[in-house]
C-alpha cells in the first residue's frame, strides 16, 4: 500500500509509538506492516518472528482459547496503544455554511438584487423634486412626506428573503442531526462475537480492541483486522478491498490474514484482532482518502460505490459525510440504486415545470407594466423623457420589477422539497418506534407504492423458534417426541453425539431470560430445534462437545446454499475417521444406502425404500407445516486416508440415523398482517429454501394461498425449467407466465429468488410497473435485496451482508412491520399530495391576482412582502402541518397508486380549480368593488410612495383567511365530507394554523408601512374572516359535485388528462402491455407527466382568464399555446395506449425531443 511514506502522519494519532508497546510484545507500527502481507510470506512472518500465532497472543498478551480477561484498566491501556474500533468523522457542516448553501437558490438571489436596487434608489433624492414635468411619477408622494419610507419595501424584502433561508437552513441542519442519529443508531446496533474470559459475548463493534479473539462466522462483516486462529472451511468476499470476485480461501497454515470490511462467505473460525479503527485496512484507505480534502471527496464517492461493505461495519464512515453524502447518495439513489423514488422524479419535474410557467408568468407581467407606464405616458400623454426624471421613472420599473418578481416567487414552489424532507423525516422518525430502521430515506415512501412482497418464511412469517415435534427412528414414526427407553441406546448415543458434535459450537440453549419463559435459542435456529431435542430425551449436548472441543475437529463442510447439508469429520482414538452429517432430507437421503433398524443395526436402504419413506414419512411430516432434517453418518478407515477435498465421494454412502420434523410456528400477528396487504392491493409472495409441501403447509396458514384460489406452488426446479429456454437463459416472457399466479417458491437458489425479483420488476405485462419489496436475512440475499425497490433486511438474525444491500432494518424480524412501513409509505404520498393541493390553489390564485391586478391597475394587490409572507405560510407552514398527518388504518384499504399515476388525482384537480374559482371572486370583486361595500377610500392606482390602503390591507387579509380555512380542506384528497376528522391527533396542525392566525392579526394591526398594511376595525376583521369561513362551506359543495360531472375539465383544452387511461381502474387486470410506455424510458415518462401538469396549470389559469375575460390575459393566453405546441404534440401520446407507435418511427423518435 505504500502507505510508509504516511507514517509520520499516522506517528501524530499513535503517541505511545516511541515507547514500543506500552508494555505488549509489538507495536502498532509492526502490525501494521504484517498485515500488509497475504498468503505464505505471511504465515512465513509470523513464523520467523513471533514463534507462530502462540507467540503473537503471548506479545498481546491474551489466550487463544480464553481470550482477554476484560479488565477495564487493560482494555483502556489497549485503545490507548493501539487506537479505538471506530474511524473519526468528518465534521459536520456548521449552520453558516448551511446558510450560505440556501442563499444559492435562484429566485432569492433575483429577490435580493430587486430589494437592493430598490433601496439604492429610494435614498437617491431627484434633484427636480417636485417637477410636475416629471407626470404620475412623483404625485402624492410627498403629501405624506413618505418619501423617505420608501426604503421600507427594500428592507423588507431583504428581512423575508433572510427569514426563508434561515428556515431552509435549519431545516437542513435538523436534517442532518437526525441522519447522524440514525447513523449512530445502526452503529450501535452492529455486534459482533468475541471470547473474553473463556466465555463468548456479543460486544458492539466499537469495543473490539487489539488482541480480542473474535469469533467469524457466515454471513458475517469483519469489523477489524486479524489473523486466524483456526477456521473451518472459511471463504472470504474480499473484492470490497481488492476487486477480485473470486472468493478467497482462508487457513492457519495458509492464507490467515483477515481484513476489515470483508464478508465471510462460508465457513467460520476464531481470529486474533491485530489492528483496529484508523489502523485497519480499510481505515488506512479511509483515512488516506479523508487526508486529501476536497478533491479526494470525489475518490471517497468511488469507494462509497464499490465498498459499501466497509462502510456498515466502519458505519462511522458514513455518518462522517452524514448528511451530505445523504443528499448526493439520495440524488445517486435516484438515478443508480434503482430508478428509485417514484414521488421525488414526479416531484422534480412538477416543480420544474410551474417555475417554468411561474417565469412565463412574470416576464410577461413585468412587460405588460412597463408598456402600459410607457404608452401612458410618452404616448399617450406626450411627456418627454428628462434626464432629472430619470430616477423616478427607473424607481417606477423596479418597482414593476419587483412586482414580476414577486409572481414568480410565489409561482416556485420552493416548498415541495421543503414538505418532502419533513413528510420523510418524520416518519422515519416515528417509524423508528414501529421498529423500522430506515437507512434510505426514500426508501420509506416507495414502499406506499410496493404492488408484490416478496418475503422470507423463516423468521419473518413465523418466529424462528424451532422446536422438534416428530421424529422417524429404529424405524419407527413417533408423531411427538419419543421417552429415550424406547430408543435403541446405540443409536440414541449415536443421535446425540451426531447433533452435539455436527452443529456450530456457537449454537447453544440458554436458560430462559425471565421466569416461566422459554429457554433461550442462540445461533442457528435449526440447530437449536435439534439441540432441543437433545434435551427431550434428557441428554446433555455440552458434556458431549467438552469431550470433543472444536480445536479437535477434523474437518467441517459446513452449511451452505449448495450443499444444503453440513458435515463434521473427527478423528477416533483408533486413528479411524467418522463422519456426522446433517441436513434437508431429501438430499440426505439421496446419499444414505443404510438406515439403522430397531436394534441398532444398518441395513441397506434402496432406492425403492427411499420412495416409501418419502411418501409415509416425509411428506406427512412436510404436510403438518414441518421442515424435516435427516441425521447421518459414515465410517472411514485410517489407512488411506481419505481425500477430504474430494467432497463428491466423501459425501456418500451414508448410514441415516433419524429423520426429524422440526416445526417454526407461524407468528400469531402474521395471518392478519397479510390480509391487510391483500386488501391494500399488494401481492404476498412466499420464497424459502423449505421443502414444497411444508412451504405450502405454511403458506395456508398464513393465508398467502386460500383453498380454491387459481395460483402456483413450485419448487425452484420447477421454476428454473419454466423460465428457461433450451440454451438455459432466462426468458422475460417465460417469467410473465409463472410470476402473476406464483405464491410459493419453495427450495429456492439465492439466484432463484434474485431472478424472480428482476423478472417481476422488468415485467410489461400489467400497465404499471411492478415495485416489489423483499425481505432477506442470509448473506445470500444480497442481490435481490439490492435488486428489489425496497429491501427489508433482519435486525435480530439478519447478517451484515444482508443489512448492507438493504434499505430498511426491521428490527423485530416481524412481517407486521413491513405493513407499517406500507402505511407510512402511503402516508407520505398522501401528506404530499395534500400540500400540493394546498400550494396549487395559492399558486394558481396569487400568480392570476398579481398578474391581472397588476395589468389592470399597474400595481399588484399583494405587495412584495405581503407575497413573502403567503409565501412563508404556505411554504414553510403549510409543509409542517400537512406532513405531519398520522397515518390511519384507512389508507391500506385502497390499491397502491402505482408508478404512472399522475400526482394531482382528478378530486384534486377539482379541488384545486373549485377553490381557485372561489377565491379568485371573492378578490376580484373586493379589488374592483370593494371601496363601495366598505365604504372606504380605493386604493387603485396609488401613486409611488402613497401609505398602504385599508382597501387592500382588506384583501391581503381576506387572502390569508382563505388560505388557513383552505388548510383545514386541504387535509383531505379523496373527497371526504369531515375535514375536521382527527383533527387533534395532530397537534402540530393545530399550532401552525392558529399562530399563523395570530402573526397575520400582528401583521395588519402593527405591520405598517413595511407589510402595506393599514389597521383594521373590528367589523371589517369580522367580514375578512367570514369569507375565509367561506370556503369550507364551499369545499362541502365542491365535494357534492361528482367528478364524473366535471368531464368538461378535461375538455378544456387539456389533452392530456382524458387519456390519464381511467380505464386502468375499471380493468386493473386486463393485461395489454403499453408499447408506446415500454418504449419511452421512465424518465421520459416522468417528464412528460410533469409537462401535463404544467399545461394543466397552464390551462387552468387560462380558463379562468377565459371565464372572468379580462383583455390583458386573452392577450397572453395565445403567447402560453403557442409555447407549449410543440410540447403538446410530444406529450399527447405519452398516455395513448398506442400499440402502433412503434409502427411508426416518428413517434418513438418525438419522444426524446421532450427532454431537450
Amino acid at each position: 500500500m505504500g502507505d510508509l511514506t504516511n507514517s509520520d502522519f499516522y506517528t501524530k494519532n499513535q503517541r505511545n509509538d516511541s515507547n514500543h508497546e506500552g508494555g505488549f510484545g509489538c507495536s502498532i507500527m509492526e502490525l501494521r506492516s504484517l498485515m500488509e502481507l497475504r498468503g505464505p510470506e505471511a504465515v512465513v512472518k509470523i513464523q520467523d518472528d513471533y514463534g507462530g500465532i502462540e507467540g503473537l497472543c503471548q506479545r498481546l498478551q491474551t489466550s487463544p482459547t480464553e481470550g482477554l480477561a476484560g479488565v477495564v484498566t487493560d482494555l483502556d491501556k489497549r485503545k490507548e496503544v493501539f487506537g479505538q474500533n471506530l474511524i473519526p468523522p468528518k465534521k459536520p457542516k456548521t449552520f453558516l455554511q448551511l446558510v450560505w448553501e440556501a442563499l444559492q437558490d435562484v429566485t432569492l438571489i433575483i429577490l435580493e438584487i430587486a430589494a437592493m436596487i430598490s433601496l439604492g434608489l429610494s435614498f437617491y433624492q431627484p434633484p427636480g423634486e417636485g417637477s410636475e414635468s416629471c407626470g404620475t411619477a412623483s404625485a402624492g408622494a410627498e403629501d405624506e412626506g413618505e418619501a423617505e419610507a420608501g426604503w421600507i419595501e427594500g428592507a423588507a424584502i431583504l428581512l423575508s428573503v433572510a427569514c426563508v433561508v434561515l428556515v431552509t437552513a435549519f431545516n437542513d441542519w435538523s436534517k442532518e442531526k437526525q441522519f447522524r442519529g440514525l447513523q449512530s443508531r445502526i452503529e450501535q446496533e452492529q455486534k459482533f462475537q468475541v471470547v473474553r474470559g473463556g466465555q463468548v459475548i456479543q460486544l458492539p463493534v466499537a469495543d473490539i480492541v487489539v488482541g480480542d479473539i473474535a469469533q467469524v462466522k457466515y454471513g458475517d462483516l469483519l469489523p477489524a483486522d486479524g489473523i486466524l486462529i483456526q477456521g473451518n472451511d472459511l471463504k472470504i468476499d474480499e473484492s470490497s478491498l481488492t476487486g477480485e470476485s473470486d472468493h478467497v480461501r482462508k487457513s492457519a497454515d495458509k492464507d490467515p490474514m483477515l481484513l476489515s470490511g470483508t464478508h465471510v462467505m462460508e465457513g467460520s473460525g476464531r481470529m486474533l484482532v491485530t489492528a483496529v479503527g484508523v489502523n485497519s485496512q480499510t481505515g488506512i484507505i479511509f483515512t488516506l482518502l479523508g487526508a486529501g480534502g476536497e478533491e479526494e471527496e470525489k475518490k471517497e464517492k468511488k469507494v462509497k460505490k464499490q465498498d459499501g461493505a466497509a462502510a456498515m461495519e466502519m458505519q462511522p464512515l458514513k455518518s462522517a459525510e452524514g448528511g451530505e453524502t445523504d443528499e448526493k447518495e439520495k440524488k445517486k439513489a435516484s438515478g443508480s440504486k434503482k430508478e428509485k423514488s417514484v414521488l421525488q422524479g414526479k416531484l422534480t419535474k412538477l416543480a420544474v415545470q410551474i417555475g417554468k410557467a411561474g417565469l412565463v408568468m412574470s416576464a410577461i407581467t413585468v412587460i405588460i407594466l412597463v408598456l402600459y407606464f410607457a404608452i401612458d405616458n410618452f404616448v399617450l400623454q406626450k411627456r418627454q423623457w428628462l434626464p432629472e426624471c430619470t430616477p423616478v421613472y427607473i424607481q417606477y420599473f423596479v418597482k414593476f420589477f419587483i412586482i414580476g418578481v414577486t409572481v414568480l416567487v410565489v409561482a416556485v414552489p420552493e416548498g415541495l422539497p421543503l414538505a418532502v424532507t419533513i413528510s420523510l423525516a418524520y416518519s422515519v422518525k416515528k417509524m423508528m418506534k414501529d421498529n423500522n430502521l430506515v437507512r434510505h430515506l426514500d426508501a420509506c415512501e416507495t414502499m406506499g407504492n410496493a404492488t408484490a412482497i416478496c418475503s422470507d418464511k423463516t423468521g419473518t412469517l413465523t418466529t424462528n423458534r424451532m422446536t422438534a415435534v416428530q421424529c422417524y427412528v429404529a424405524d419407527v414414526h413417533y408423531k411427538e417426541i419419543p421417552d429415550p427407553s424406547s430408543i435403541p441406546p446405540k443409536t440414541l448415543d449415536t443421535l446425540v453425539n451426531a447433533i452435539s458434535l455436527n452443529s456450530a459450537y456457537t449454537t447453544k440453549i440458554l436458560p430462559p431470560d425471565k421466569e416461566g419463559g422459554l429457554p433461550k435459542q442462540v445461533g442457528n435456529k435449526t440447530e437449536c430445534g435439534l439441540l432441543g431435542l437433545v434435551r427431550d430425551l434428557k441428554r446433555d449436548y455440552q458434556t458431549v462437545r467438552n469431550q470433543i472441543p472444536e480445536e479437535k475437529l477434523y474437518k467441517v463442510y459446513t452449511f451452505n446454499s449448495v450443499r444444503k447439508s453440513m458435515s463434521t469429520i473427527i478423528k477416533l482414538p483408533d486413528g479411524s475417521f467418522k463422519m456426522y452429517s446433517k441436513g434437508a432430507s431429501e438430499i440426505i437421503l439421496k446419499k444414505c444406502t443404510r438406515i439403522m433398524n430397531e436394534v441398532s443395526e444398518p441395513r441397506i436402504f434402496k432406492p425403492r425404500d427411499r420412495d416409501e419413506m418419502v411418501k409415509k414419512v416425509i411428506e406427512p411430516m412436510a404436510c403438518d407445516g414441518l421442515r424435516t432434517i435427516c441425521v447421518a453418518y459414515r465410517d472411514f478407515p485410517a489407512d488411506p486416508e481419505p481425500n477430504w477435498d474430494d467432497e463428491n465421494n466423501i459425501l456418500t454412502d451414508l448410514t441415516a440415523i433419524c429423520v426429524v420434523g422440526i416445526e417454526d410456528p407461524v407468528r400469531p400477528e402474521v395471518p392478519d398482517a397479510i390480509r391487510k396487504c391483500q386488501r391494500a392491493g399488494i401481492t404476498v409472495r412466499m420464497v424459502t429454501g423449505d421443502n414444497i409441501n411444508t412451504a405450502r403447509a405454511i403458506a395456508i396458514k398464513c393465508g398467502i394461498i386460500q383453498p380454491g384460489e387459481d395460483f402456483l406452488c413450485i419448487d425452484g426446479k420447477e421454476f428454473n425449467r419454466r423460465i428457461r429456454n433450451e440454451k438455459g437463459e432466462v426468458e422475460q416472457e417465460r417469467i410473465d407466465k409463472v410470476w402473476p399466479k406464483l405464491r410459493v417458491l419453495a427450495r429456492s437458489s439465492p439466484t432463484d429468488k434474485h431472478t424472480l425479483v428482476k423478472g417481476i420488476i422488468d415485467s410489461t405485462l400489467v400497465d404499471q410497473r411492478q415495485v416489489v419489496a423483499v425481505t432477506g436475512d442470509g448473506t445470500n440475499d444480497g442481490p435481490a435485496l439490492k435488486k428489489a425497490d425496497v429491501g427489508f433486511a433482519m435486525g435480530i438474525a439478519g447478517t451484515d451482508v444482508a443489512k448492507e444491500a438493504s434499505d430498511i432494518i426491521l428490527t423485530d424480524d416481524n412481517f407486521s412491520s413491513i405493513v407499517k412501513a406500507v402505511m407510512w409509505g402511503r402516508n407520505v404520498y398522501d401528506s404530499i399530495s395534500k400540500f400540493l393541493q394546498f400550494q396549487l390553489t395559492v399558486n394558481v390564485v396569487a400568480v392570476i391576482v398579481a398578474f391581472t391586478g397588476a395589468c389592470i391597475t399597474q400595481d399588484s394587490p399583494l405587495k412584495a412582502v405581503q407575497m413573502l409572507w403567503v409565501n412563508l405560510i404556505m411554504d414553510t407552514f403549510a409543509s409542517l402541518a400537512l406532513a405531519t398527518e398520522p397515518p390511519t388504518e384507512a389508507l391500506l384499504m385502497r390499491k397502491p397508486y402505482g408508478r404512472n399515476k399522475p400526482l394531482i388525482s382528478s378530486t384534486m384537480t377539482k379541488n384545486i380549480l373549485g377553490h381557485g374559482v372561489y377565491q379568485l371572486t371573492i378578490i376580484f370583486t373586493l379589488l374592483f368593488v370593494g371601496e363601495q361595500i366598505f365604504d372606504i377610500d380605493s386604493g387603485r392606482n396609488a401613486p409611488l410612495h402613497s401609505p398602504p390602503s385599508e382597501h387592500y390591507t382588506i384583501i391581503f387579509n381576506t387572502f390569508v383567511m382563505m388560505q388557513l380555512f383552505n388548510e383545514i380542506n386541504a387535509r383531505k384528497i379523496h373527497g371526504e365530507r369531515n375535514v375536521f376528522d382527527g383533527i387533534f391527533r395532530n397537534p402540530i396542525f393545530c399550532s401552525i394554523v392558529l399562530g399563523t392566525f395570530a402573526i397575520q392579526i400582528v401583521i395588519v394591526q402593527f405591520g405598517g408601512k413595511p407589510f402595506s398594511c393599514s389597521p383594521l376595525d373590528l367589523e371589517k376583521w369580522m367580514w375578512c374572516v367570514f369569507l375565509g369561513l367561506g370556503e369550507l362551506v364551499w369545499g362541502q359543495v365542491i365535494s357534492t359535485i361528482p367528478n364524473s360531472k366535471l368531464r368538461f375539465l378535461k375538455g378544456a383544452g387539456q389533452l392530456t388528462h382524458k387519456d390519464e387511461m381511467p380505464e386502468e381502474e375499471l380493468n386493473e387486470d386486463q393485461e395489454e402491455i403499453d408499447h408506446a410506455e415500454r418504449e419511452l424510458r421512465r424518465g421520459q415518462i416522468l417528464w412528460f407527466r410533469g409537462l401535463n401538469r404544467i399545461q394543466t396549470q397552464i390551462d387552468v389559469v387560462n380558463t379562468f382568464k377565459s371565464g372572468t375575460s379580462f383583455q390583458g390575459a386573452l392577450r397572453r393566453q395565445s403567447s402560453t399555446t403557442s409555447q407549449n405546441q410543440d410540447v403538446t404534440n410530444v406529450s399527447s401520446p405519452s398516455h395513448v395506449s398506442l400499440s402502433n407507435a412503434l409502427s411508426s418511427p416518428t413517434s418513438t423518435a418525438a419522444a426524446p425531443t421532450g427532454q431537450c
